[in-house]
C-alpha cells in the first residue's frame, strides 16, 4: 500500500467511525491498515490496554531466552562513529539500535501470549511486539504522547536515585521531551508537559527494570479526523527512537546501523471507533529465516560511554513478565 493511499483509507475509516487497526515500519515503506472485524483472518494478533481480538492463553511455563548480542567491537566501532558525529554537532541525540540473535522453544504466538505490556502485536509469524512505549493516544480531541528514555537495573542499591540523578539520562530525556513537544506543536495547540520524569518498574524474565517517562498533551482542531493521516505522518519516525535533529540524526542511523530497521522502532495501534491509541514496535523480536532476532538499543549523547551503553543495549534484551 502506498502511503497516499494509506492516509486515505484512515481518513475513511475515521470520518465512517469505522474501528481499524494500522502498522508503519520505520522506513515509512510498508504502511497497513485493517478493519478491526477483518484483521485476524489476516494472522494478525493484538492486545492493546486490554482491547484485543484473541483470548487470553495462559502459559505456565517460564521463558527461556538465550542471547547472542552483537560483539563489543562492532558495537565500540559504531558507537565511535556516532561519537564523530556528537562532536560535529550534527547530532546531539541519537538512538543506536542493532540485532541480536536470541534461542528460545517459545513460538512468537506463545511470546505474544506470556508478555506482559501494555502494547502488544503478533505479525503473522514475521514478529512480535511487546511494548511498554505509547506512541500517540488521542481522547477527547487531546493527543498524548509519553516518551520513554532512562533505564537501570531495579536491584542496584538506590536504583530509582540513581536513574533520576544521572546527568547523561536526565540530558538524553529532556532532548527526547523537548523534541516531542515541538512535534506535538506541528499537529496541535497549547502544547504543554503535564507529567514530567516519572518512574516506572517493569518485570522482566531477567528481573526489574526502572524507566522514566513523561506525558506531554495538545488540543487537536475539531476536524481533525480529516487529516489525521497526514499528521501521523508528519510525527514519524518517533522522536524517542530516532533523535535530534531527527532529519540529521535519522541520516546517521542508516550510515552506521547494520541493516534497516523494517518495522522495529515503527509505530502500531488502533482506533476503536472513538479513541485512539497506539506505540512504539519496541521489545521486539522478529523471524528471519527461521532464527528469531530481538532488536534493541539505547539513545548515545556527548555524556554517553560504551561500556554502559552496550550493557543498556543487553539489558533490554527480555520479556516483560506479569
Amino acid at each position: 500500500m502506498t502511503l497516499e493511499r494509506f492516509k486515505l483509507r484512515v481518513s475513511e475509516y475515521l470520518l465512517n467511525k469505522e474501528p481499524f487497526i494500522f502498522l508503519i515500519d520505520y522506513e515509512r515503506k510498508k504502511p497497513v491498515i485493517h478493519r478491526l472485524e477483518d484483521v485476524a483472518n489476516k494472522g494478525v494478533y493484538f492486545d492493546i490496554k486490554g482491547k484485543a481480538n484473541v483470548p487470553k492463553i495462559n502459559i505456565d511455563q517460564n521463558v527461556d531466552l538465550e542471547s547472542y548480542p552483537v560483539s563489543k567491537d562492532v558495537f565500540t566501532q559504531k558507537f565511535n562513529q556516532v561519537k564523530v558525529e556528537l562532536n560535529k554537532g550534527n547530532t546531539f541525540l541519537l538512538n543506536l539500535t542493532f540485532s541480536s540473535e536470541v534461542n528460545t522453544t517459545f513460538s512468537l504466538k506463545e511470546i505474544f501470549h506470556k508478555s506482559s505490556a501494555p502494547y502488544k502485536l503478533l505479525y503473522k509469524d514475521e514478529f512480535v511486539v511487546f511494548s511498554p512505549e505509547c506512541f500517540i493516544r488521542i481522547r477527547d480531541n487531546k493527543v498524548y504522547t509519553y516518551p520513554m528514555k532512562g533505564t537501570i537495573d531495579a536491584t542496584l542499591e538506590n536504583a530509582a536515585q540513581r536513574l533520576v540523578e544521572n546527568a547523561k539520562e536526565k540530558w538524553e530525556h529532556n532532548t527526547i521531551v523537548d523534541l516531542m513537544r515541538n512535534d506535538l506543536a506541528m499537529i496541535s495547540n497549547s502544547v504543554s508537559v503535564e507529567k514530567y520524569r516519572y518512574i516506572e518498574k517493569i518485570k522482566t524474565h531477567k528481573g526489574e527494570i526502572l524507566q522514566t517517562s513523561s506525558e506531554i498533551v495538545g488540543l487537536l482542531p475539531d476536524d481533525w479526523q480529516s487529516t489525521f493521516g497526514e499528521s501521523l505522518l508528519r510525527l514519524l519516525p518517533a522522536g524517542s527512537i530516532s533523535g535530534a535533529p531527527k532529519q540529521k540524526t535519522c541520516e546517521i542511523i542508516r550510515e552506521n546501523e547494520l541493516s534497516p530497521r523494517g518495522y522495529y522502532t515503527g509505530v502500531f495501534g488502533i482506533f476503536d471507533g472513538a479513541s485512539i491509541d497506539s506505540a512504539v514496535a519496541i521489545r521486539y523480536i522478529e523471524n528471519q529465516d527461521g532464527r528469531y532476532h530481538f532488536r534493541s538499543g539505547g539513545g548515545i549523547t556527548a555524556l554517553s560511554n560504551v561500556e554502559d551503553e552496550y550493557e543498556e543495549l543487553i539489558q533490554k534484551i527480555y520479556v516483560p513478565l506479569a
